[in-house]
């Protein structure tokens, strides 16, 4: 294990930036497989993410809310990565953007598998930006 006086490091990456990197006490997430809680000391894991939102304990007591679409968990020697396609702060969602997306009709021959995520992501960022609300 990696010593860091308690803490693990944490990078939340989207294909475009760095959503946020520090020292966290624990990191909450959403896999395929469900709900997974990391702490220090954790086995290692890597797993796929759900479109949904990621929690993370920022080492100085802040709470860091984003919501992901998807992607990829991966957790090593109390390092934790969050990769995801796209990654968004609650700060950073637009609600109102969010709850229209959520309330659009499909659009053309859209597939059922892809209204169900256009849908999930719509509620995952609703949810994210509604915790630190």
């Amino acid at each position: 294990m990696a010593d860091n006086d308690g803490a693990l490091q944490v990078e939340l990456v989207a294909a475009d930036r760095t959503v946020w990197s520090g020292r966290a006490t624990m990191v909450i997430a959403r896999t395929v497989e469900g709900d997974v809680g990391i702490l220090r000391g954790h086995a290692p894991l890597l797993s796929l993410l759900t479109d949904a939102v990621v929690e993370i304990s920022a080492e100085d007591g802040d709470v860091v809310v984003a919501a992901v679409d998807g992607g990829f968990l991966s957790v090593a020697a109390d390092r934790v990565s969050v990769l995801s396609e796209r990654a968004v702060l609650a700060e950073e969602i637009d609600v109102d953007a969010a709850r229209a997306e959520l309330d659009r009709q499909p659009e053309g021959d859209l597939a059922e598998d892809d209204e169900e995520r256009r849908i999930r992501r719509a509620e995952a960022r609703i949810r994210a930006a509604e915790k630190v609300r």
